[in-house]
C-alpha cells in the first residue's frame, strides 16, 4: 500500500510520524513529540508531526518515522533524550534512496532503515491492519486515499442477500475464538423478520496478551465503522453499538471522534453516502467485567442490567439486544469485512488453509524479545511466531510453554509448536486459537502456579449464574492448593481435580467455566513434574485425562 510520502521540495516541512497508540504513549511518545518540535524550532528546521497509529512493532515504541522520497525511514525506540542526537545525525536530510549523503558516516544506532523493509513487517500479510501505522487515524481523506470506503460503496450497490453471500463465501469466521461462520450469523439476522435490528461490536477485549482490538480502534477506527455499516446494510439493521471496556480511554476517544466525523461526512446517519439507507453508531463503555466478553452477558450490560449469562436458545441472532435480532461480532471480524467487499470473497478466501481462511492478527506477548502484532494467514506455526517474529525469549533462557487464546487457553509445550495454526488443528490437540493472543514463558515458569492462576481467574470473574463455574472454580483453587502441599492424599487430589474439570467442561453455562479446564488440564498433562508427578505417569486414580475435544461455547 502506498504510504503517501510527501514531496521534499525546497522549503517544505519534513513529515514525521509518531504514534498516538496507547502503547507508544505509555513509553513516552508525547514527550518525544515535544522534544522534536522544540529541537526543530531551535535549529530552524520545518517539521510536520503526524500522530499515526502503531505499526504493531511494540518493542520499538516509540517508533518515529521520517518521510523520504524512498518511503518512511524508521527510528526506534526513541526517547526524548535521543532527539538531539538524531538531528545531529541528519535524520531529516535524506535523498531519493532514503540515505543521508551529507550526514555522518556512522548511522544513528536507532535507525531501523525503511519501515517497509523491516522483516517483522515485510513478512506479514496485512489485510485488516493494512492502514494501521500508515494513515492519520481521524483523517477522512487519508482513509479514502488508502483504499478506505471501497467496500461500503460496493455494498450499497448490492442487494442485502448478495452482501451476506459475499461474506459467507469469503470463509470469514468469528475472530473472537469460537470461529463461528460470520456469514451464517448474518444470514440468520437477515431472514428473521423484525421492525428493528441491531449490530453490536464486542470490543470488550479482556484476554491476557491481547491488544489487536485496541490497536485497530486507536489506529484505524474508520475500518471498524465501515465494517459495521456494511453489516447494517446487509441484515437490515439501522443502529449499531460498540461495547468498549472502560480501560481503553484512548480507543473510546478515537472512536467517538471518528464516528462524529463520519456522521458529518454522510458515512453514517439517515442517508449513507446519498443511498437513502440508514445506519448510525454509538459507543458504550463497559464497566470492566471479564464475563461481559461473553455475548449474552454483553447484551445484558448494554441493556443496563448486571452482566449475567443468558441461557440459549433463543440465540441473539433471533432475540438479542432488547429482544430484537442482533448481529454480535468482535472488532477484528467486523473490521475484516471492508476488504472482503472491496476485493471480493475469493481474494480473502485465498489466504489461509482448510476451513481457516483469511488472516488473523496474532499478538505476541510475555517473555519475548520482539512483542507486537503479526497479521498472517492461517497455517503458520507457533514456532515461526515465537522465533521468526518474536526473536525468542527476552530473558535469553529456553522457552518452555506458550499459552494461546487468552486466560482460558491451553498451555502448549514445545512438542506442539509445529502444529499449523488453524482452528481445526488446534481443536485436535485440545487447544484453541481464540483471539490470537499468545503469552510465552521460559524454563523458569512454575506450571502448577500458572494452573492455579487460571482457575483463580475463573473463580474471580464468574458471573455466578451456574453452579459448575461458580462453585467448581472455587473448589478447583482449593484442590490445586492441596496438590501443591504434597500431602498423603496427593494422588487422590490429582484425580479429584481431573474429575472437577470434567464437570466444569460439560456442565457450565458458558465458556468461562467451560474452558477454565483447558489451561489447568494442559499444564497437568504436559508438565506433570511441576505437580509432583512422574513424567508420562498414568492418571494416579487409573482414569484417563479429561477429554476436551468437544469445544464449549466461547466467550
Amino acid at each position: 500500500m502506498n504510504e503517501g510520502t510527501p514531496s521534499r521540495a525546497s522549503g517544505n516541512p519534513v513529515t514525521l510520524y509518531v504514534p498516538r497508540d496507547a502503547a507508544a504513549l505509555a513509553v513516552g511518545a508525547d514527550d518525544v513529540v515535544r522534544a522534536i518540535e522544540a529541537e526543530a524550532a531551535r535549529r530552524g528546521q520545518a517539521v510536520r508531526v503526524v500522530r499515526n497509529g502503531s505499526r504493531g512493532l511494540l518493542w520499538l515504541e516509540p517508533l518515529v518515522e521520517v518521510a523520504t522520497p524512498a518511503g518512511r525511514v524508521a527510528y526506534g525506540p526513541v526517547q526524548a533524550e535521543d532527539v538531539a542526537s538524531l538531528f545531529d545525525a541528519g535524520w531529516l536530510q535524506a535523498d531519493a534512496t532514503g540515505n543521508r549523503p551529507n550526514a555522518p558516516n556512522t548511522p544513528h544506532p536507532l535507525r531501523q532503515g525503511l519501515t517497509q523493509d523491516i522483516p517483522y513487517l515485510k513478512n506479514q500479510e496485512r489485510l485488516t491492519f493494512a492502514r494501521c501505522g500508515i494513515t492519520d487515524p481521524l483523517d477522512l481523506d487519508d482513509y479514502q486515499a488508502h483504499e478506505g470506503l471501497q467496500g461500503l460503496r460496493r455494498a450499497l450497490t448490492m442487494a442485502p442477500e448478495q452482501v451476506v453471500d459475499e461474506v459467507q463465501q469469503s470463509g470469514l469466521r468469528g475472530r473472537g475464538g469460537a470461529a463461528f461462520p460470520t456469514g451464517i450469523k448474518w444470514k440468520t439476522v437477515l431472514t428473521t423478520p423484525a421492525e428493528q435490528k441491531y449490530i453490536v461490536c464486542n470490543a470488550d477485549e479482556g484476554d491476557s496478551g491481547t491488544f489487536a482490538d485496541r490497536l485497530l480502534m486507536e489506529g484505524d477506527p474508520y475500518v471498524l465503522i465501515e465494517g459495521m455499516a456494511i453489516a447494517g446494510i446487509a441484515v437490515g439493521a439501522t443502529q449499531g453499538y460498540i461495547y468498549v471496556r472502560s480501560e481503553y480511554p484512548h480507543a473510546i476517544a478515537a472512536l467517538e471522534a471518528a464516528i462524529a466525523r463520519a456522521r458529518a461526512a454522510g458515512w453514517l446517519g439517515g442517508d449513507i453516502l446519498g443511498s437513502g439507507k440508514r445506519f448510525d453508531l454509538e459507543v458504550r463503555k463497559g464497566a470492566g467485567a471479564y464475563i461481559c466478553g461473553e455475548e449474552t452477558s454483553l447484551l445484558e450490560s448494554l441493556e443496563g442490567k448486571r452482566g449475567v449469562v443468558r441461557a440459549k436458545p433463543p440465540l441473539p441472532a433471533i432475540a438479542g439486544l432488547f429482544g430484537k435480532p442482533t448481529v454480535i461480532n468482535n472488532v477484528i471480524s467486523l473490521a475484516s469485512v471492508p476488504v472482503i467487499l472491496a476485493c471480493g470473497a475469493a481474494y480473502y478466501r485465498d489466504y489461509g488453509v482448510g476451513r481457516s481462511q483469511g488472516t488473523l492478527p496474532f499478538q505476541l506477548a510475555g517473555n519475548l524479545k520482539q512483542g507486537g502484532l503479526v497479521e498472517k494467514a492461517f497455517g503458520l506455526t507457533l514456532r515461526e511466531l515465537l522465533y521468526d517474529f518474536g526473536g525468542g525469549s527476552a530473558s535469553g533462557r529456553p522457552l518452555r510453554a506458550v499459552q494461546v487464546g487468552g486466560p482460558l487457553g491451553a498451555y502448549l509445550p514445545e512438542s506442539q509448536w509445529d502444529v499449523p495454526l488453524d482452528y481445526e488443528a488446534y481443536v485436535k490437540i485440545s487447544a484453541m486459537i481464540g483471539h490470537g493472543g499468545l503469552v510465552a514463558f521460559d524454563d523458569t515458569v512454575d506450571m502448577q502456579a500458572m494452573a492455579r492462576y487460571a482457575m483463580e481467574f475463573c473463580a474471580i470473574e464468574s458471573c455466578g449464574k451456574c453452579t459448575p463455574c461458580r462453585i467448581g472454580s472455587t473448589r478447583g483453587v482449593e484442590t490445586l492448593d492441596r496438590i501443591a502441599a504434597r500431602g498423603a492424599d496427593h494422588a487422590q487430589q490429582v484425580h479429584l481435580l481431573r474429575d472437577l474439570c470434567d464437570t466444569m467442561l460439560g456442565g457450565s453455562l458458558c465458556a468461562l467455566g467451560g474452558m477454565a479446564p483447558y489451561p489447568v488440564m494442559s499444564a497437568l498433562d504436559h508438565f506433570p513434574q511441576d505437580f509432583g508427578l512422574s513424567p508420562h505417569a498414568p492418571d494416579p486414580a487409573g482414569l484417563a485425562a479429561v477429554e476436551t475435544d468437544a469445544r464449549p461455547p466461547h466467550l
